[in-house]
């Protein structure tokens, strides 16, 4: 790839702000909009995240049944403004309290508006020791998912489906280690109830598999 993967031309405003907010146009620019024609017009249902030029990775919900690829039906062109996010390491986990980004056009509040423009939040990973206490996530929580968030500010809500968490690696790049998964049905911003996402890492072999069926 000519423009390689997770270093975006227009860097992200990663400022330790705690609370959604919009994102720098072009900042995340692997991020997918997955939409749905009703009536002669489009309406936005999950994210994604571009990975290769005719590939999309999203979560299995946004198509049926947590994980799912979209292969395009034609290869998209890369620019300064659409780029790829790299995949992390196979079988990597993320320390507690590392900080990411959670990106998409979810409700701003539960219940809340869907924006106009891409929104960013910061979240810290929770580790899965401490997200499967029963006064947390309990046995919901699997060991191929990752907490990040549960402070009550700030969180996935619904239509971030699918989208990625964006967590910097040691290199600078970016890489995309969880697809939105899942939240609280008591809503957004539950405190102890942290956005649960599909741990990429987990699915590194999957995904090789399936792009190697072209």
């Amino acid at each position: 790839l000519a423009f390689g993967c997770g270093v975006p031309s227009y860097p992200p405003l990663v400022s330790k702000v705690v609370g959604g907010e919009n994102a720098r146009p072009y900042s995340w620019p692997w991020q997918a909009s997955l939409q749905y024609k009703s009536n002669g017009k489009w309406y936005h249902t999950c994210g994604g995240t571009l990975i290769a030029t005719n590939w999309v990775l999203t979560a299995a919900h946004c198509i049926r049944y947590d994980i799912a690829l979209i292969k395009l039906s034609e290869h998209i062109t890369l620019s300064d403004q659409i780029e790829v996010a790299c995949l992390p390491p196979a079988q990597s986990i993320l320390s507690s309290n590392t900080a990411c980004y959670v990106t998409g056009w979810g409700r701003l509040q539960t219940n809340g508006a869907l924006p106009d423009e891409l929104q960013q939040g910061l979240l810290l990973v929770v580790d899965y020791a401490t997200c499967s206490k029963s006064s947390w996530w309990g046995q919901t929580v699997k060991e191929s998912m990752i907490c990040a968030g549960g402070d009550g500010i700030i969180s996935s809500c619904n239509g971030d489906s699918g989208g990625p968490l964006n967590c910097q690696g040691d290199d600078g790049r970016w890489e995309v280690h969880g697809i939105v998964s899942f939240g609280s049905s008591r809503g957004c911003n539950y405190y102890r109830k942290p956005s649960v996402f599909t741990r990429v890492s987990a699915y590194n072999s999957w995904i090789e598999q399936v792009r190697s069926w072209e």
